[in-house]
């Protein structure tokens, strides 16, 4: 499944470079040819299995069914981030609409 987050391919202390498109992309579609409403569903879906896989790790470690705390620590964090960088973006797409709708038309 793709990242579109780009939190698998971080490793600890490194920050994401800015994302360039390859080929000219037209205003409604990514360089994949995704659009922004598909980016965006993946996004969530993307969160929304960190989450749960976050949650699934929590469950084994309380159960003793897994020992591994640092794995379940990791998913926990990946989960984290993942959902804070969802907040940030929505927080951003609301202040656009805000300063959309104060435009004088």
């Amino acid at each position: 499944m793709p990242d579109p987050l780009m939190i698998n391919g971080l490793q600890t202390g490194q920050v994401a470079g800015p994302m360039r498109p390859t080929t000219p992309a037209g205003p409604t579609t990514t360089a994949d040819g995704l659009s922004f409403k598909d980016m965006l569903l993946n996004s969530l879906n993307e969160v929304n299995r960190l989450q749960q896989e976050a949650a699934a790790g929590v469950d084994q470690l309380m159960t003793g069914q897994t020992d591994d705390v640092a794995g379940v620590f990791s998913a926990v964090r990946k989960a984290d981030i993942a959902f804070s960088m969802l907040m940030e973006m929505r927080n951003k797409m609301i202040e656009a609409y805000q300063e959309l709708q104060q435009m004088r038309v």
